[in-house]
């Protein structure tokens, strides 16, 4: 299984020199096992995925965490929605507020884009996801509801005998100073034991006692959550915009205090294999 990270900032996209490094695109991961692939999350990540590799007649799968504006905001721009020979399916989490199709509508249409939903040339499928399992090709997929705001879930991929979970905004600290090391822990079930946790690590710890409740993490708690989850490989992800290159530089050389774990900081257009 191959991970590709097309966007690693969260809230908003930069451009500035000094954040080229680790990039300025909000949240995108490729996966891809075979010539089989899923999209996780629509940021402006999403422009990058190569979509001459997908194959004619192939369906392409987007699952989004939430429908957040810095996790949609690329899929107005996403070629293939525009092609009346593709097959989109865009999964999403549940609302007890309105459908998925009337949620996704309030930004693909005028006065935020120029075309409604209704508009967009390609075959659309939307699946709207709870808490559960089911299967895309390769892929066995998990969901559950994790702590963020408004309704947000984290996935767990499987395919073959290699894991991957993607918790991109998620806040189980909520203030508190310690976690459960039990399924009580938000998003436990998915992070047991992976191959590879990519997690929300937005702030710093004086950054996050001024914004507890926003939804994010610090570097540290990304750390104790992957500790308490037993995951093999950690990338810390959606950089806070104002954390340029010398910062999440100096923030990965703070990383090897961590020596019982292995935890890096996520850049765009890396590859990782699992």
């Amino acid at each position: 299984m191959k991970v590709l990270v097309h966007g690693a900032r969260g809230s908003y996209p930069t451009s500035q020199a000094d954040t080229l490094k680790y990039g300025g695109l909000t949240p995108c991961v490729e996966v891809l096992a075979g010539e089989e692939r899923i999209i996780l999350d629509a940021g402006t990540g999403i422009l990058n995925v190569n979509t001459e590799r997908i194959r004619a007649g192939q369906p392409i799968h987007i699952l989004l965490t939430h429908l957040h504006m810095d996790h949609i905001l690329g899929l107005g721009f996403f070629r293939p929605l525009f092609d009346p020979n593709n097959e989109v399916h865009i999964w999403g989490p549940y609302s007890r507020d309105a459908p998925l199709r009337e949620r996704i509508n309030r930004y693909l249409s005028p006065p935020f884009f120029p075309l409604p939903l209704r508009d967009i040339s390609c075959k659309m499928v939307l699946h709207e996801m709870k808490q559960g399992q089911f299967s895309i090709g390769a892929f066995a997929v998990s969901t559950e509801f994790v702590v963020h705001p408004g309704p947000t879930l984290g996935f767990r991929v499987a395919a073959g005998q290699r894991v991957l979970t993607y918790l991109p905004d998620h806040e189980p600290f909520l203030g508190q100073d310690t976690l459960p090391a039990n399924p009580w822990l938000s998003g436990y079930n998915l992070i047991l034991d992976t191959d590879l946790l990519i997690h929300d690590a937005q702030y710093s710890e004086e950054e996050y006692r001024q914004r507890v409740g926003w939804g994010h993490s610090s570097f540290e708690h990304a750390c104790r959550v992957a500790r308490i989850g037993r995951a093999k490989k950690t990338l810390l992800f959606h950089h806070d915009p104002e954390h340029n290159d010398a910062y999440l530089d100096a923030l990965a050389l703070t990383m090897d205090n961590h020596t019982d774990i292995q935890v890096g900081v996520a850049c765009s257009g890396r590859t990782y294999q699992l």
